[in-house]
């Protein structure tokens, strides 16, 4: 085929995706707007039910199963099958949760009550006060509502700068990233330069927030849920350089409606005979973590993201392939 028509035909097919993602942006952005119109708890719950009844016919969830079958190979189908509806129901109501995320927080130490959310670790959150400024790396994975953990930190006086990677839908990722810079401190899309700006601010005391169970194409090996999987060695390389502290944090989703956010005392990495931050093992570490936290209750992490992908040598030379994958 002569350059010309190839040049076309790629042309073409950009403006059809494109087209696509318009298409889908306006239906999520109308299902956003008439979850608006429902009060905060019935609109979570209804889209919770939705998305458990409409996951399945879409064709991640084939991914979910298979990541299931080979995370848990001991399980019956019946018991895949189930996870992964609560992983959907999980997904649609941290849907309807954007429209919401600035009166979903309600956390108050000195309430009597309790509200929609639970903290515990609060006196973490009180001594890092205490210290001040000082270059800290907070860190989670992909489970229950991942974002109300900035909101809590912020509650606290803590300003987190947090690294997100925005959806691949250009339209939908505006109007998300709206809705997350509502709300939130200070959000940094992990594209070119992000790694130097994350080590500008830890530099001036700061502080960052990661996720780190994302695939990364050109990361460490390591192994998640016993199977081989890349991790992104961007949190120990920041760690290791500017000698700072990793405290984990953990959402769960509990019955009801409500929240319980998690802050962990910091980590004690692994380290070199030589002192030095042991990067690989760090990473391991890392993944350890998350999987403890997902085996507790698997139906609120996700599984349909293709975290063990391996991407032959030859691909990640070339530049084939993009670094962070879904």
């Amino acid at each position: 085929m002569p350059m010309k028509y190839k040049a076309f035909v790629r042309r073409f097919l950009q403006k059809l995706r494109l087209a696509e993602y318009w298409l889908v942006a306006q239906v999520a952005m109308a299902s956003l707007a008439l979850l608006r119109l429902l009060p905060a708890e019935k609109a979570v719950a209804f889209a919770g039910r939705i998305a458990r009844r409409l996951g399945p016919l879409m064709g991640r969830h084939h991914v979910a199963l298979d990541n299931l079958r080979n995370a848990y190979p001991e399980m019956t189908r019946e018991q895949h099958e189930a996870i992964a509806l609560d992983m959907w129901s999980n997904m649609g109501s941290l849907f309807a949760e954007y429209v919401f995320l600035d009166s979903l927080f309600d956390y108050d130490p000195a309430a009597t009550e309790p509200g929609r959310v639970e903290v515990v670790g609060a006196e973490v959150f009180a001594r890092l006060m205490e210290e001040g400024d000082r270059p800290r790396i907070f860190f989670t994975g992909h489970i229950g509502n991942f974002e109300l953990l900035p909101i809590c930190a912020a509650t606290y006086g803590l300003n987190i700068t947090a690294l997100f990677r925005p959806p691949n839908n250009p339209f939908l990722a505006r109007r998300v990233l709206g809705a997350r810079r509502s709300s939130m401190g200070a959000l940094l899309p992990s594209q070119a330069g992000a790694a130097w700006m994350l080590a500008g601010i830890l530099s001036d005391g700061g502080n960052v927030g990661m996720l780190v169970d994302q695939k990364f194409n050109r990361g460490v090996m390591t192994t998640f849920f016993k199977r081989p999987a890349m991790t992104s060695p961007l949190l120990a390389k920041l760690a290791r350089q500017f000698d700072c502290d990793v405290y984990p944090a953990r959402a769960t989703r509990l019955p009801g409606g409500r929240h319980r956010l998690t802050l962990y005392d910091k980590l004690e990495l692994p380290r070199l005979p030589d002192g030095q931050l042991d990067v690989p093992a760090t990473c391991q570490h890392l993944n350890d973590t998350v999987e403890a936290w997902i085996r507790e209750d698997p139906g609120q992490w996700m599984w349909f993201h293709k975290r063990w992908t391996i991407v032959p040598d030859w691909r990640r030379r070339r530049g084939s392939v993009r670094r962070v994958s879904s």
